[in-house]
């Protein structure tokens, strides 16, 4: 088995699907590891680093895709990137099927192409580990970005997040008690801000009450808390999972209006399409921009600013199922780990249920190997 990473090309994005540390994991467990030239220089992991794990230097993203059995990335590719990846082969990144993939997807079967999502890859609990490993990321980083706009050198309400003796913290507001919601709470806290956390599910909402130790006020999301949320906080982090058309832009254009001037507008789910009406996907180098005087955080690939901790933690994801591959793969086989539940395409036909969610395609899907 021959394992191919390719250096990522999407605008800003910093990561690398492998650490050194995972290549010399693959190795060990008998698979070749070849690796595009410069690919992990972002993540401040040199060629060099590389070599020494055991892998291969390739000198053109042609090379890597030919040559590899599994090819694979961090973000989806682009379409000089598509193009690229021969008949046949095992094409692995996340996906974003959410932003308008269809033209990827039915190339990929026209090519006998198959593609895994790494955010539908699921672990014997029921759980999306990529997703929930780069969500919290997201949130923690969300706390970082949310004490950076705030301030008035950056056009924000010019408030302190932890406040201090005498002054109050700022108000953040969460939608959405999953993952990055909860990791984002989590890093407010620490920062001393006051946190607000909404979702429809009251389950969630108890644990969070529970693990919080009530140092966090939680609410249902009714659309009359959501329009209250709206006009009390200072910062608005949307972090929900976009699964259905009601999840999509839950927060309107006219809550927004009424939000504080200079208030900042976090939108983790934009690459999910976004639940914030207001929202559209900005770069690392271009993050915000301002509506209704309401600054409007919106990049897709989130934790590609902290890319060395992003590609490790990816990278302990990834592992087992990698590893699960190297025999050889048979989706109508089951893994330990499951891999086939991220199968997208597959043998010229869709196999997962998510493109006839978004895409309205006739879906022959597999069951999940924990399912059986």
């Amino acid at each position: 088995m021959v394992i191919g990473i390719l250096k990522e090309r999407f605008e800003d994005e910093q990561r690398v699907a492998l650490s050194p540390f995972g290549v010399e994991s693959l190795v060990r467990s008998g698979a070749q590891v070849i690796i595009e030239t410069g690919a992990g220089l972002q993540a401040r992991f040199p060629d060099e680093q590389y070599q020494k794990a055991g892998a291969s230097i390739a000198y053109s993203a042609e090379e890597v895709a030919g040559r590899g059995d599994v090819v694979m990335k961090v973000m989806p590719p682009l379409k000089e990137e598509w193009r690229r990846i021969p008949d046949g082969t095992l094409f692995m990144s996340f996906q974003l099927l959410g932003m308008g993939r269809k033209q990827f997807i039915e190339y990929v079967l026209e090519k006998n192409i198959t593609t895994l999502a790494y955010e539908l890859l699921r672990s014997e609990d029921g759980g999306y580990p990529a997703l929930r490993v780069m969500s919290e990321v997201s949130g923690q980083v969300a706390a970082q970005i949310a004490g950076r706009y705030l301030r008035s050198d950056h056009g924000g309400r010019g408030v302190l997040l932890g406040g201090l003796g005498g002054v109050a913290p700022a108000a953040v507001v969460i939608l959405g008690a999953g993952a990055s919601g909860m990791s984002a709470a989590q890093a407010i806290l620490g920062l001393g801000g006051q946190v607000i956390l909404l979702d429809n599910d009251l389950e969630r909402l108890r644990y969070a009450d529970q693990y919080f130790n009530k140092r966090v006020t939680t609410v249902m999301a009714t659309p009359e808390n959501l329009r209250r949320g709206c006009r009390i906080a200072d910062v608005f982090i949307g972090a929900i999972s976009i699964n259905d058309r009601e999840s999509h832009q839950i927060i309107t254009e006219e809550m927004v209006k009424t939000m504080k001037p200079g208030a900042v507008a976090i939108d983790i789910s934009i690459n999910q399409g976004g639940c914030i009406e207001t929202s559209r996907p900005m770069t690392i180098k271009d993050p915000v921009f301002e509506k209704y005087g309401v600054i409007h955080y919106c990049v897709p690939n989130m934790p590609s600013v902290v890319a060395r901790t992003s590609t490790y933690a990816l990278t302990n994801v990834l592992l087992p199922y990698l590893q699960a591959l190297i025999p050889g793969f048979d989706p109508l086989k089951s893994t330990k780990p499951c891999v086939r539940c991220g199968v997208v395409t597959w043998n010229g036909k869709a196999t997962h249920s998510i493109l006839n969610d978004i895409y309205g395609m006739d879906v022959d899907a597999f069951d999940c190997c924990e399912d059986q």
